[in-house]
């Protein structure tokens, strides 16, 4: 845990984002819109925004910001509007019949051909079809499992959780949301933490859950591997559901956190700040951040030779895909850099 923490704690030196969620009035990485939607308890603006939320996963920030700019995105008004025309598809009139779709924008069919000429869901300019499929399965989602009160029912269900186990009540969140189509626990717990921590005047109890959620993406992990922390708690594993089971990335990120005080990065932080530190090693990995450890700058079929990271010459530099005699020579190289 010294390790982890010497390591982690050196990287958010230089990574973490001091207006992240810094204040209500003041500099904050929270898009406005998000916070005006939450003020006044706006489900369409909510949507909305989740919506722009979900469009970044699988692609750089860059390119799916550029699309939006230009073809838009699925709004909660144009898709309430097509549904009270009940279209004829059968799959459309709930939530639960919302099942098995398969749109698809490049090929433009589905599983239901019979119906594809009237569907709604072509309308919608959207980067894939996957993604139009999000926005219908969102829409009912919302409309039937919150009566069309996100924030109502994201309420209910904290209370309802009565616990001070954060744990637990982001899986009251999560847990009903899975089942929406197309998006991971991954970008439930990156789209869910924001809305969380939007306004945390108002809804402190909110930001002190978002704000222990942690977001495990392939960059984040495969950090944990490069730098041998997952080897020092002998956690090896591959990237997917283990990253959030016991003794995985999430919680070894957790427990690292709780010793690190974030208020040294900006005393308007709590204490404890788990989705802060994961930001810092995302941030510090990620191309269109700081663009340090990944896998534009090291070579995985050999131990890391960048010297000029900020965390060299106390990580482990360990390979995310070597053989054992690529290990082996490798060994005689990293003795070479180091000597």
């Amino acid at each position: 845990m010294a390790f982890a923490v010497g390591l982690i704690n050196s990287v958010c030196a230089v990574s973490v984002d001091p207006d992240f969620v810094r204040s209500v009035d003041g500099p904050s990485s929270i898009d406005p819109r998000l916070v005006l939607a939450l003020r006044m308890n706006s489900t369409a603006g909510l949507f909305d925004w989740m919506m722009d939320s979900f469009s970044f996963q699988g692609i750089s920030d860059n390119v799916a910001y550029s699309f939006i700019e230009s073809n838009g995105n699925a709004t909660w008004r144009k898709i309430k509007s097509q549904l009270a025309a009940q279209p004829t598809c059968p799959l459309l009139p709930s939530y639960w019949t919302f099942e098995g779709c398969r749109y698809d924008k490049t090929s433009k069919s589905c599983s239901q051909p019979n119906h594809l000429a009237s569907c709604p869901l072509p309308s919608h300019p959207l980067r894939n079809g996957r993604l139009n499929q999000t926005a219908f399965s969102l829409y009912l989602f919302i409309r039937d499992q919150t009566k069309s009160d996100l924030v109502g029912w994201i309420d209910e269900r904290l209370e309802e959780t009565g616990t001070a186990d954060c744990r637990a009540s982001q899986e009251a969140l999560i847990g009903p949301m899975r089942h929406i189509f197309g998006v991971s626990d991954k970008v439930l717990a990156m789209s869910l933490s924001t809305v969380l921590m939007a306004d945390r005047a108002n809804r402190p109890r909110w930001f002190d859950i978002g704000s222990q959620m942690i977001v495990v993406d392939t960059l984040v992990h495969n950090f944990l591997k490069r730098t041998g922390i997952l080897a020092a708690f002998e956690a090896a594993h591959v990237y997917g559901p283990k990253c959030y089971q016991h003794g995985g990335c999430s919680e070894i990120l957790r427990r690292a956190a709780e010793c690190i005080d974030a208020r040294a990065f900006n005393n308007g932080f709590p204490q404890n700040f788990p989705r802060l530190i994961q930001h810092a090693l995302w941030r510090y990995c990620a191309a269109d951040e700081l663009d340090i450890c990944n896998a534009n700058n090291t070579n995985d079929t050999q131990y890391c030779t960048n010297n000029t990271c900020d965390i060299y010459s106390i990580c482990r530099r360990n390979s995310n895909n070597i053989s054992k005699s690529q290990a082996r020579q490798s060994i005689l190289v990293r003795r070479k850099v180091l000597i």
